[in-house]
C-alpha cells in the first residue's frame, strides 16, 4: 500500500518540487494550493490527488483532510510567504495579518486537521514545517515575515513538547535565500525588477530542488530519528542581512 504525503503550497516553488520528489519516492501525494488549475496539472503529472485549498479557510482544510484519508505518513506545511519589505514604523497592518494567517494560522489549521491521521500511521507519521532563517533571526525590513516565521518556529517546538509521547515526529526546515520564480515576485507585488535585485550577483542561491531534497531526506529517516531543525543556506549567505555578491 502506498504511503500518503500531503504538501500545502504545492502549486510552485518548494512545494511543487517537494511533491515531485515525494512521488518519485513512491508516495501518493495530495497536492494542495489555492490555484486549482496548477495543482490539478501537478497531481495529474504525479498520479496524485489535487485539492484546491486556502489553508486559512476551515472548509478548505476540512476537504483537504478528507482527501488525505485516515492515514497520513508525511505532512509538509509549506504554504506561506512574505509580503512587503517595509520598516516596522511603516508597516501595512493588512499585509502583516495576511502573513500571520497564512504562515502561522494556516499551518496550525492543517496540522490540527491531519494530526489524527498522522498518529494513525503507527509511528511513521511526520510533520515537516517549512520555516525560514527569518524565524530564527531578525533583519531590517523583514518585520512582518520574521514575526510570522518566528511563530512557525515556536509552534513547532511547542508541538514537539506536547506530542513527546505520541508516535509522530515534529520537524522544521529553515531555508535561507532560495531563488524561486515567485517568492520575491509575490513579496514585491509583481515588481519583477525589484524581485530580480534580491538575487543579483549572488553566486549560487539555493533553488527549490535543494530544499525539496532536504525535506524528503528528513521525512524518510527511520521512524526513531527526529530532525528537530535543519537550517539550509547557500554558501554565499552568512545571515539574512549578510550575503556575498559578485560585482555586476
Amino acid at each position: 500500500m502506498r504511503r500518503t504525503a500531503v504538501v500545502t503550497g504545492a502549486s510552485s516553488g518548494i512545494g511543487a518540487a517537494t511533491a515531485r520528489l515525494l512521488a518519485a519516492h513512491g508516495f501518493r501525494v495530495v497536492c494542495a494550493a489555492r490555484r486549482a488549475e496548477r495543482v490539478e496539472e501537478l497531481a495529474a503529472e504525479l498520479g496524485g490527488v489535487a485539492v484546491a485549498c486556502d489553508v486559512t479557510l476551515d472548509d478548505d482544510v476540512a476537504r483537504l483532510a478528507e482527501a488525505a484519508g485516515g492515514v497520513v505518513h508525511v505532512l509538509v506545511n509549506n504554504a506561506g510567504g512574505a509580503l512587503g519589505l517595509e520598516a516596522v514604523a511603516d508597516a501595512d497592518v493588512d499585509l502583516w495579518r495576511q502573513m500571520y494567517e497564512t504562515n502561522v494560522l494556516g499551518t496550525l489549521k492543517v496540522t490540527k486537521a491531519l494530526l489524527p491521521s498522522l498518529v494513525a500511521a503507527g509511528g511513521d507519521g511526520i510533520v515537516v514545517n517549512v520555516g525560514s532563517i527569518a524565524g530564527l533571526l531578525a533583519y531590517e525590513g523583514g518585520g512582518g515575515y520574521t514575526v510570522a516565521k518566528h511563530g512557525v518556529h515556536v509552534m513547532t517546538e511547542t508541538l514537539r513538547l506536547e506530542l513527546f509521547d505520541q508516535p509522530v515526529r515534529i520537524t522544521e526546515i529553515a531555508p535561507g535565500m532560495v531563488h524561486t520564480e515567485e517568492f520575491s515576485l509575490t513579496r514585491f507585488g509583481g515588481d519583477q525588477e525589484r524581485a530580480d535585485r534580491v538575487y543579483e550577483g549572488v553566486p549560487g542561491p539555493l533553488v527549490a530542488d535543494d530544499v525539496a531534497e532536504a525535506v524528503v531526506w528528513m521525512a524518510t529517516r527511520p521512524a526513531h530519528v527526529n530532525v528537530d531543525l535543519l537550517v539550509l543556506k547557500p554558501r554565499a549567505q552568512a545571515a539574512p542581512h549578510k550575503v556575498h555578491r559578485l560585482p555586476s
